[in-house]
């Protein structure tokens, strides 16, 4: 396996550089061809520069950047007056071929922005979508998109998403003609407006998917597809839900383990039970938004995530660099054009 480079953002985040500092240096002691770029300010990443060992350095490169886009930036002046920013050098890098993939954690729409500019899109490729792992049921993973890149889309673009979404499954997960599912309002033909029907009939209508029909919200996470397909105006608002739903389980069982006495000695009896449950559904390894159908990768960490959260976005940034997922989806997309 020949090198894989990742370009790291590190100014971006809730809780500064020494986040992604760290997740960096987990990354590079677990994948010894991993070759990382770090763009930041020189005063953030010193100590971290002098704590390498000389075998560990010389799989790193530092690109000193004095503009910094913050979360607060609107997209369009991230792009117009932030060009010297460490996002966009990341981003630059992954352009010029020097880095396969870049990670940031900064502000999301400066990130899709910029991507969408610097990058562009594959060919046959109306817009890039975000795309992200959800648990699901028997301990297996759900790939949910888009996530919010597009608000506005139509059928065509739905059926890209899935195409794409089929890709990384099938790349990444190595799922043998993954299940892709619609979101919808119900099950039944009947159901839905006209953006998703047209897509339904769209996914029907070609054999390079294995399209399963439409699927409900609560189906997301019961098991029965591989990859769900929704615009990013529903997929944003679902995923965020889920998000609150999971926070409010979580706070609630926390709770209810330290009203009484009774409930304390109950929880410590079931604490193997509510550790094993808590590995398979900490959010901390779904972190990581892959902004898919660029002519590059670039991978979204969550803004407020932790060490080990960022380390989960680097090592999807690894796979999908080290699988070429955008070459596949391109050789897929033609392929599909070819069948239309």
């Amino acid at each position: 396996m020949s090198n894989v480079k990742i370009a790291l953002d590190i100014m971006g985040g809730d809780h500064g550089p020494h986040v992604l500092l760290s997740a960096a240096e987990k990354s590079l002691q677990i994948y010894p061809k991993l070759h990382l770029t770090i763009c930041g300010h020189p005063s953030e990443y010193l100590d971290f520069k002098s704590s390498l060992d000389a075998k560990t350095f010389a799989r790193v490169d530092f690109v000193e950047c004095d503009e910094v886009v913050t979360m607060s930036d609107k997209p369009t002046t991230a792009l117009r007056q932030k060009k010297h920013s460490s996002m966009r050098q990341a981003i630059n890098l992954v352009k010029s071929g020097e880095a396969q993939a870049c990670v940031s954690s900064g502000n999301t729409g400066a990130l899709m922005a910029m991507a969408f500019y610097v990058l562009k899109t594959l060919p046959g490729i109306s817009r890039p979508a975000l795309i992200s792992w959800l648990p699901r049921g028997q301990g297996k993973k759900v790939l949910f998109l888009d996530l919010g890149a597009s608000v506005n889309c139509d059928a065509e673009a739905l059926f890209q998403y899935a195409v794409m979404g089929s890709v990384l499954a099938e790349t990444c997960s190595h799922i043998k003609a993954p299940k892709v599912a619609l979101l919808n309002v119900g099950e039944e033909d009947i159901k839905g407006n006209t953006l998703v029907k047209h897509a339904d009939q769209l996914l029907r209508d070609s054999d390079s998917i294995n399209y399963i029909g439409y699927v409900e919200g609560d189906q997301i996470f019961s098991g029965e597809a591989d990859v769900v397909v929704t615009d990013g105006f529903t997929g944003n608002i679902a995923l965020k839900s889920s998000e609150g739903i999971a926070k409010l389980v979580i706070n609630e069982i926390k709770q209810a383990t330290t009203e009484t006495l009774f409930a304390r000695l109950l929880s410590k009896l079931a604490l193997p039970l509510l550790k094993k449950l808590y590995q398979r559904m900490n959010p901390d390894q779904y972190n990581g938004a892959s902004l898919i159908g660029l002519r590059g990768i670039v991978v979204k960490s969550h803004g407020n995530a932790s060490a080990d959260a960022c380390f989960y976005a680097i090592k999807q940034a690894y796979e999908e660099a080290e699988n070429a997922v955008p070459d596949k989806i391109k050789t897929k997309i033609e392929s599909v054009l070819m069948e239309h």
